[in-house]
């Protein structure tokens, strides 16, 4: 079995859905495993990862709003607040998501849907540049 590991810096501008597929195209088809799984791994505790719905940007702008009424900044009562009024919202944000996806890879291709995109969600307001890492696992 052979692996492979990369990591990738998504620059995000603020608050919102990054895609990342492009990239992990790239990463699988260079490494030469035609078999195997991807790992996405976001390094990060105010960031996540998400497959969703890549065609309509109306999806990413409704699950924005939806979690901002889940997890508004700001609350009264939170203690961890160090870096602003969407310190803690951030966090919350992605311990209900997820940090961590893996694809799987055949016939040398990445097995998402049709409508499937991988998004890095930057869940604090302002600018972060993000790092997230990638092993792929196969032959």
């Amino acid at each position: 079995m052979k692996q492979v590991t990369n990591r990738i810096t998504v620059h995000s501008s603020g608050r919102g859905l990054f895609e990342i597929t492009p990239e992990l195209r790239d990463f699988q088809r260079q490494s030469g495993i035609r078999t195997g799984l991807l790992t996405v791994f976001c390094r990060h505790t105010s960031a996540s990862l998400l497959i969703q719905e890549n065609a309509d940007p109306d999806v990413r702008h409704d699950l924005e709003a939806y979690f901002s009424r889940l997890s508004p900044d700001g609350q009264p009562g939170w203690r961890h607040n160090n870096e602003g009024p969407d310190d803690m919202s951030g966090h919350i944000r992605s311990a209900l998501t997820q940090t961590s996806v893996g694809i799987p890879v055949v016939d040398g291709e990445l097995v998402l849907g049709t409508w499937q995109g991988v998004f890095l969600w930057e869940h604090r307001t302002r600018a972060h540049r993000r790092e997230v890492v990638l092993h792929l696992a196969g032959e």
